[in-house]
């Protein structure tokens, strides 16, 4: 039942749009993916690991969920793949990139493979899957696409220097990006999660003392995030009830860098 039959209008809905999540074998992506099913949307979950890609599809409410297991370092490869899943399921009405790596390296013993692979998996996959989303027949009417960065594109990191810059790409791409689509009315914006209780997070916390672990948490006022703090956000910029946002950035804290 939809606003159709209900007379009732929700503009958070995503019934009857088919929308492509990256990363969501875990973390952020799978609640994502989670939140989007249960708004109405047709979910594609990806990932590298059918197995786990195959949890989170059936932890999916509702019909009409796929999923499809690919390299996001193959960089070439993306903007076929997503013609293909716009030719034999129907037209994509939004993206949500939520895969990405974190690793942190003095830049003393930074080398070109480390830069290499950041820059590949945490800005040339998005701007690959924004290529591919930008083919003819492949998005929808008022299709949207969702970038994941950080507020490490905005503060200085010792030993994540390369991170950081990564994640200030994807800020600035979000731009450029949603001014170039306009004209084909795609909107394209990005979050901007700070600490988030991920498996991610968990390896963070591995290089800390317990003490360094609790004086790091004790700098958010709010505490750290869930990951349905960004999907909720997500799933937002991916509604009409953002139809009037484009090329900005979100930045979901718990009010980190307000102190």
């Amino acid at each position: 039942m939809d606003e159709k039959t209900t007379g009732l209008i929700n503009p958070l809905s995503l019934a009857r749009r088919r929308i492509l999540v990256t990363g969501a074998s875990s973390g952020i992506g799978r609640a994502t993916a989670e939140l989007l099913a249960r708004l109405g949307a047709s979910v594609i979950v990806a990932g590298r690991d059918e197995e786990r890609l195959a949890r989170t599809r059936s932890s999916l409410v509702g019909d009409g969920h796929s999923q499809i297991a690919f390299d996001l370092s193959a960089i070439d490869e993306i903007p076929g793949i997503v013609a293909r899943l716009a030719k034999e399921g129907g037209a994509l009405s939004g993206i949500a990139h939520c895969a990405g790596v974190q690793a942190g390296r003095p830049m003393r013993i930074v080398d070109q493979n480390f830069m290499d692979d950041l820059f590949r998996v945490n800005v040339q996959s998005g701007l690959a899957l924004a290529r591919g989303f930008r083919q003819r027949g492949v998005p929808a009417s008022g299709a949207a696409m969702v970038l994941v960065s950080s507020v490490s594109a905005f503060v200085g990191q010792a030993s994540n220097v390369v991170y950081c810059a990564t994640k200030g790409a994807v800020v600035s791409a979000t731009k450029a990006l949603a001014v170039e689509f306009m004209r084909d009315k795609i909107r394209v914006n990005c979050v901007c999660p700070a600490l988030v209780e991920t498996e991610m997070a968990d390896r963070f916390r591995t290089t800390m003392s317990d003490e360094q672990w609790q004086g790091y948490v004790a700098q958010y006022p709010m505490g750290i995030g869930q990951p349905a703090d960004i999907a909720n956000s997500v799933a937002f910029l991916l509604s009409d009830a953002a139809r009037w946002i484009n090329g900005t950035t979100l930045v979901l804290d718990g009010g980190l860098l307000a102190g």
